[in-house]
């Protein structure tokens, strides 16, 4: 492979990712009038029902999750540097709301649900924050969820046991009874997730 095709397959898949996060309804960036900071376009839907597994191995729907403003992200425990820093930076995001007196959940779905079973999952959810909801579930239940939020994932070589994901890496924020309203990219700081947030809670 020439080093210009490569530069070029890598400058797509970077403008795919971050299309992917570009699809919002225009109602939603009307409805919440300026609190959005992502670019509003039409476009495919993002979120939606789901089915996975809570780290009791209880099957659990996105009405069972989604019973406060929620932060989700989709990654996986193994992940070596990218998910640790976006799951930190979600908490300090829900502790600084929590300040204001908002109560906002955190949530991660692992997108690799072979290693990632309920207790591994639990276990991380709980170091990265106390209130922390962590999910897994069959492949199918986790194809279905990424699917549903229109996140990119795809193993790469290696061994059962040591092998890399790649994903994507957006945050959702998702209202009960509304769905998702915003999308936040890695570059995005506690602070000013938490400003946004707070706009869309305070006007939902």
């Amino acid at each position: 492979m020439s080093k210009a095709y490569a530069v070029t397959a890598a400058s797509l898949v970077v403008a795919m990712l971050g299309g992917i996060g570009a699809f919002i309804y225009m109602n939603k960036g009307q409805e919440y009038g300026s609190c959005s900071v992502s670019t509003i376009a039409e476009g495919t839907a993002i979120g939606g029902p789901f089915t996975l597994v809570d780290k009791d191995s209880r099957t659990v729907t996105d009405t069972d999750v989604i019973t406060k403003p929620s932060l989700v992200y989709f990654g996986y425990t193994f992940c070596p540097d990218v998910c640790p820093l976006d799951v930190a930076r979600n908490a300090e995001a829900v502790d600084l709301l929590k300040e204001d007196g908002l109560d906002v959940q955190p949530v991660f779905i692992s997108i690799d649900p072979e290693r990632d079973t309920p207790e591994v999952v639990g276990e991380y959810a709980d170091v990265m924050h106390p209130n922390m909801i962590g999910l897994t579930g069959s492949p199918e239940q986790v194809k279905a969820a990424s699917q549903a939020y229109k996140t990119y994932y795809k193993r790469q070589p290696g061994d059962d046991e040591y092998y890399l994901v790649d994903h994507s890496t957006f945050t959702y924020l998702v209202m009960p009874d509304k769905g998702f309203t915003e999308f936040f990219r890695r570059e995005a700081t506690p602070e000013d997730m938490a400003k946004t947030v707070a706009c869309f809670v305070e006007n939902g």
